[in-house]
């Protein structure tokens, strides 16, 4: 089966793949009064469509966007570590302070896992791209450029079976978590009905996450390729495949 610049099956990203508009609704007919009676003791509230069969976390891969020179430090480390000082920290303290206090079922705290975004195009990405406006971002994130930043893609199979699903951003109050895979599919699959973009839904794994799981890396130019491949040389690990794919660094 092919796959997209993301990592997802053909015809299955809404990026590469857009959606075709929905056909345009029937018009409403009349019915008698037994008929609608009828109706309303069998109504429920309307679902979104049904997730397709192919909606699971395995075989899946999540992304963890980061700064250049982060990516350096990572190379030299040879993983992605919850607990790591970046180079260039995108996240506002007030976000840090959340975050590190904000807990999951089990009472880890949500700063201690190493985060992905389960969508290509989650809403934080957007937001940064766009310039990183709000209480959620650094100075550092409004300063650097979109070209800046690289996006990784981890396979969840590489993560174990120890993560812990978001359907929104993890330190928000009304957000509901599930642990495990399983657990995480079922909730991916009810998530679909409602977002099935799964912009703010969030993958947490326990780190650390080795630079070997990384299947891929985006990034927005040749220079910047070039770059990556030069600083993982000079850490002496392999270079994962890399994408220059402009189109995902655009505000849009």
């Amino acid at each position: 089966m092919a796959e997209c610049i993301h990592g997802f099956d053909e015809g299955l990203c809404d990026v590469c793949y857009p959606r075709t508009p929905a056909p345009a609704p029937r018009p409403v007919t009349s019915r008698t009064p037994a008929a609608r009676a009828a109706g309303r003791a069998g109504a429920r509230t309307p679902a979104g469509p049904a997730a397709p069969a192919t909606l699971r976390l395995p075989g899946r891969r999540v992304h963890h966007v980061t700064h250049l020179r982060t990516l350096e430090s990572i190379a030299l480390d040879g993983e992605l570590r919850a607990d790591a000082e970046p180079d260039v920290d995108l996240s506002s303290a007030t976000t840090r302070e959340l975050r590190a206090t904000a807990t999951v079922p089990d009472g880890r705290s949500v700063a201690s896992l190493v985060a992905f975004a389960v969508s290509p195009d989650s809403t934080r990405w957007q937001e940064l791209r766009e310039g990183a406006a709000g209480s959620h971002w650094s100075d550092a994130a409004r300063a650097a450029r979109p070209a800046d930043l690289v996006i990784l893609a981890v396979p969840v199979d590489a993560l174990g079976a120890d993560v812990v699903f978001a359907d929104a951003d993890a330190a928000g109050v009304a957000t509901r978590f599930a642990v495990g895979v399983e657990s995480g599919t079922q909730a991916l699959r009810r998530l679909h009905a409602t977002d099935p973009d799964f912009r703010d839904a969030e993958l947490l794994a326990v780190g650390p996450v080795p630079l070997a799981a990384v299947a891929a890396i985006t990034v927005a130019n040749e220079r910047v390729r070039d770059r990556v491949r030069e600083l993982f040389a000079d850490a002496g690990v392999p270079v994962p495949r890399i994408a220059v794919y402009p189109p995902a660094f655009a505000a849009d």
